[in-house]
């Protein structure tokens, strides 16, 4: 039995304007489907393939992936609703990892149906979309199709080189940059996790400080390399091509590899303007 909710949640209609428009195709608020809790306002953003509820009960906004012949029982992202910045990191999280996982949900229907050919080429629609996404912030992207899946290339600003790439049935997507670690400034606030209360005991090597300095987010690995993320996030890694680069003077200019994933699509529509 459905049981109308007692009330819009306010948190929806700005939630919903802070997700990227899928083939041009806005986010809307409605009415949810059922009540997942008495008396708490409840609402349903839909691009028309997938749903999110926004649940708000006190200061208590909580957001659910909406997946179809399954009753949400938990969160998937929680907010407190007297931090101003509440709606935009609800946002952040549903591009992190709620959106990715109903994309995973979609993906993996998509190979059980059709197998892994279905797959590529809903991979390469996807592909296709942020390429042109990419055009409209001024980069040229390439298409690449390797034995794993189809991919995207493009050389920034900077003359870095940033690609985005499939890994076989795997849902979502990995981007990786070769450049000098300066191109990677304007993308790493968007790519890390917020700072929270962390600061960084990193003493090691003159590219590890180079880079926990500037984001205490980052981790060193090495010597020669620092990571970010882990459990429920993006996961990434910055790394000096080399080792034998480890006694260089270390500048802007230094250059690195970097790797970042898994990363829905909706996700690297939002960021699509830092990485460029």
């Amino acid at each position: 039995m459905t049981v109308p909710a007692v009330a819009h949640a306010t948190t929806a209609v700005p939630l919903a304007a802070l997700l990227p428009a899928r083939r041009r195709k806005p986010w809307t608020v409605g009415p949810a489907p059922y009540s997942i809790r008495n008396n708490a306002a409840t609402s349903r953003i839909t691009d028309g393939r997938r749903a999110l509820l926004v649940v708000e009960e006190g200061n208590r906004v909580e957001l659910y992936a909406d997946r179809p012949g399954d009753f949400a029982t938990a969160p998937d992202a929680v907010v407190d609703s007297t931090d101003p910045a509440s709606v935009a990191t609800l946002a952040a999280r549903a591009l992190r990892w709620v959106l990715p996982s109903l994309d995973a949900d979609a993906t993996h229907a998509i190979a059980k149906e059709g197998g892994w050919q279905q797959v590529e080429h809903h991979k390469g629609t996807v592909l296709t979309e942020f390429g042109f996404h990419l055009i409209d912030h001024d980069a040229h992207p390439r298409s690449v199709m390797r034995t794993d899946g189809p991919g995207l290339t493009w050389t920034a600003n900077s003359g870095a080189e940033w690609g985005v790439w499939t890994y076989g049935v795997a849902a979502n997507f990995h981007l990786t940059y070769e450049g000098p670690v300066s191109g990677l400034y304007g993308a790493l606030p968007v790519l890390l996790p917020p700072l929270g209360a962390h600061t960084s005991t990193d003493a090691g090597s003159a590219f590890t400080r180079h880079l926990t300095d500037r984001f205490p987010q980052l981790h060193p690995v090495d010597a020669d390399e620092v990571e970010f993320g882990g459990y429920q996030d993006l996961h990434g890694w910055i790394a000096l091509p080399s080792r034998a680069e480890l006694g260089d003077p270390v500048d802007d200019d230094t250059p690195v590899c970097a790797q970042v994933g898994p990363v829905g699509v909706d996700f690297l529509l939002a960021a699509a303007a830092h990485l460029s």
